[in-house]
């Protein structure tokens, strides 16, 4: 089957835009941290795009989209790219090169494993952080994209809807660094409430621009193609995250002041609450998914910090792990075979069922994510350890993990 000029086109910068929301989520994670673990933190998710880059060519791509393996994982047979060259594949995207493909698919494996640094960030070994990730891509992340992406994936055979990752990357991630946080245990001064200051608001800002702009390629680039259903995804988008911005600013206003912070935060919640919903939704629909996101996922951050008493650094529970929850249950509300014949009808089209599909797929990736990466946190946890000593967390881990620090002067 020939490729097509304009899909390969439209893959290949869709796949460059999804790789510059990693370094965007580094700005982003590194400007709400404190002066003396920016360096520690912008590492974690740089760091990733070397590793997971490498062991999604090796092996990673092969289990999440090879031949199928009893509907949970793809086998062996593309191991380090074997059979994957520059001619469509017969399954995936078969008017795009297979290589185009696999390396659009790549970007979502790096941002993913990236997101979960954000809940254990300040306090987390950087040498745990690496063993951790290779054990979590393979064992988490692989699994469940083959389950719901892959061809004979057993949740993609029951008909849940996930048009750019809500379930695999948000849900996936935001669950995970919830277990993660809780093993790991609060920060120093968290529960005597000492001070922690992001250190440079300005970089959550441009961090949050390139994840808005990066975003535009994660949903509407998983169309696969340059027409029509790329362009709806677009639109749906852009309105999720406007709404859910301005959420989240009359929000902060109403409870003290409209921050920057907040509405950089709320854009990105209706980013992360549209992603399932994307490709399969009405544009317009964009507008109640981001204002429904904006509120819940403002109250869940309220309500880990004040009653949960969890240290989840940067919120990546409340944003990513809620707000991929209600973004795969809103699929399965606003869904609509008028948008997307490959897709389905949800509830207001008249088909409950479907939202039954989605419910399902939630509630398992859910327990999944939780209980597998608790056991991998553990296992990491008694071999090398998973934290930094009370020194080490005093003075920082740009210092004590990398000998490196962003700023002169003294770190607080």
């Amino acid at each position: 089957m020939p490729t097509d000029a304009g899909n390969t086109a439209w893959i290949l910068i869709s796949t460059a835009l999804v790789m510059l929301m990693t370094p965007g989520l580094a700005l982003f994670y590194g400007g709400m941290v404190r002066r003396k673990n920016i360096l520690s933190t912008m590492m974690m998710s740089f760091a990733l795009l070397g590793l997971i880059g490498l062991l999604w060519v090796l092996y990673g791509y092969s289990l999440s989209f090879g031949p199928d393996r009893g509907g949970i994982i793809g086998g062996l047979d593309w191991i380090g790219l074997r059979h994957i060259g520059q001619e469509p594949s017969l399954t995936y995207a078969t008017t795009v090169p297979h290589l185009a493909f696999m390396m659009f698919q790549a970007m979502f494996a790096i941002i993913t494993v990236a997101l979960v640094s954000g809940a254990i960030v300040e306090r987390m070994k950087f040498s745990a952080f690496i063993v951790f990730s290779i054990l979590w891509f393979t064992i988490v992340y692989c699994p469940v994209a083959h389950w719901v992406w892959g061809s004979g994936g057993w949740l993609a055979k029951l008909g849940a809807l996930d048009f750019a990752g809500g379930t695999v990357v948000h849900i996936n991630a935001g669950i995970s660094a919830l277990a993660l946080s809780i093993l790991l245990g609060p920060r120093k001064g968290f529960h005597e409430k000492e001070p922690m200051e992001p250190n440079n608001i300005s970089l959550v800002v441009l961090g949050a621009g390139l994840l808005w702009f990066g975003w535009f390629g994660f949903n509407a680039g998983s169309a696969l193609t340059s027409g029509g259903l790329a362009s709806s995804a677009l639109v749906a988008t852009n309105t999720s995250a406007a709404a859910a911005a301005i959420v989240w600013m009359i929000l902060s206003w109403i409870y003290r002041r409209p921050t920057i912070l907040g509405t950089a935060t709320g854009a990105v919640v209706g980013l992360v609450a549209i992603t399932p919903a994307a490709g399969f939704v009405p544009p317009l629909a964009g507008i109640p998914i981001g204002i429904i996101a904006g509120v819940v996922c403002y109250y869940a951050m309220l309500f880990r910090a004040k009653k949960m008493g969890i240290d989840d650094s940067l919120d990546v529970w409340a944003c990513h792990g809620v707000g991929g929850i209600w973004g795969a249950l809103a699929t399965g509300i606003f869904a609509s075979v008028a948008i997307n014949p490959s897709g389905a009808n949800g509830l207001i089209s008249g088909n409950a069922m479907q939202l039954a599909k989605q419910l399902l797929g939630v509630a398992v990736v859910c327990g999944f994510a939780f209980v597998v990466t608790w056991v991998l946190g553990k296992i990491v946890d008694v071999t090398i350890g998973l934290r930094v000593n009370a020194t080490e967390e005093t003075v920082g881990l740009d210092i004590s993990q990398h000998g490196e620090r962003a700023y002169g002067g003294m770190l607080r």
